[in-house]
């Protein structure tokens, strides 16, 4: 490649990406549109590969996706409606306990004059405005409906995003053929290598880990249900969803959760079988859920999902966050790619002579 084609394809990167942050307000549905498409084709390639046909094989993935969605819509958020519902009328119980235990314990051990708020009042408001609110959804059609043109945008991502992601996925493999045609001939076997890794890191990432993460919410979920908390469900899902941070969701999950055993139950042992779900936790996605869903190929530091998903939100908005993990994903394929490079480059070693 030569100097003014690789100027070339740098000009080229920078305008996409100057494009894209011009039009990030309005590519919300078609970013989750490609994210529900990539997802699909896998399922509606071995549907097609049942000599059913290329429409019939994506709208049976729409029905599964469709189905599932209603189940979660159904079943998960009036369960979380009743615990969040809980945590209100557990939180009295709460303040009770850090004025009791927590700041007399800061005073004697750092001399801390803590001063506590008038809690029980930020109570009575919280209940009295999740009452009036009447809940998750609710909540959430109450602050749509205070903004015509907020309404407007979600009714239409709601619209669009399903139209979209139906094209896409029933084009995606002509769409990636057309894409294939115009690469330069050269370059092709490189590009295609990359792009076969890059498929890879994300399948990975964004199939296994999501499982991962879902496993391990109903795991938390399970077991603290079991040790009898009330805000099981809550703590649970909480922790599972957050861990695609090593480490982030156990931590979190075992400092709330200690935190709702100790003011439920009024014992400090009762941490004990608390610690003891996410001890398991931890174990199963160590040695059973990580290697056999998600594997070694994607690789994503801790540090680099965190500098992922602040850098996208605050350069691309919601559509960097949607977008940040796929990206980072692919950046580090493209990083090796580029290591190797410079390792088999004579900058690296001796010139010859």
């Amino acid at each position: 490649m030569t100097d003014s084609q690789k100027w070339l394809v740098l000009a080229a990167a920078a305008g996409t990406g100057w494009l894209i942050y011009l039009l990030a307000p309005i590519l919300t549905p078609f970013a989750v549109g490609a994210l529900l498409a990539y997802l699909g084709d896998p399922l509606a390639d071995q549907l097609e590969a049942q000599k059913i046909g290329r429409t019939a094989a994506v709208s049976c993935v729409f029905i599964a996706m469709f189905l599932i969605l209603a189940a979660i819509l159904l079943l998960v958020i009036p369960l979380l409606e009743h615990q969040v519902g809980r945590l209100l009328a557990s939180l009295p119980g709460y303040i009770e306990w850090l004025q009791g235990v927590v700041v007399p314990w800061l005073h004697q051990r750092f001399g801390l004059q803590t001063e506590i708020f008038e809690v029980e009042e930020i109570v009575a408001v919280l209940k009295s405005h999740w009452s009036q609110a009447g809940g998750l959804v609710a909540t959430l059609a109450g602050s749509l409906s205070r903004s015509g043109r907020a309404v407007a945008e979600w009714m239409m991502n709601l619209i669009l995003i399903p139209i979209v992601a139906f094209y896409l996925l029933r084009d995606w493999d002509i769409l990636i053929g057309k894409v294939r045609d115009l690469l330069p001939k050269r370059v092709e076997p490189t590009v295609i290598r990359l792009a076969a890794e890059s498929d890879a890191v994300l399948g990975a990432f964004l199939k296994g880990q999501f499982s991962v993460m879902v496993a391990l919410g109903v795991i938390y979920t399970l077991g603290l249900w079991l040790t009898g908390l009330d805000l099981a469900l809550l703590i649970g899902m909480m922790a599972g969803l957050i861990s695609f941070i090593p480490y982030l969701g156990s931590i979190v999950g075992v400092v709330s959760a200690c935190i709702a055993a100790i003011v439920q139950f009024q014992d400090v042992w009762a941490v004990m079988p608390v610690i003891a779900v996410f001890a398991v936790g931890q174990t199963l996605e160590g040695m059973l859920l990580t290697p056999w869903l998600v594997g070694d190929k994607v690789g994503l530091h801790p540090v680099a999902v965190i500098f992922s998903i602040l850098a996208g939100g605050q350069i691309f908005g919601f559509v960097g966050i949607l977008l940040a993990l796929p990206v980072a994903s692919v950046t580090m394929v493209l990083m090796r790619h580029a290591h190797d490079l410079y390792k088999d480059s004579e900058l690296y070693g001796n010139r010859p002579g």
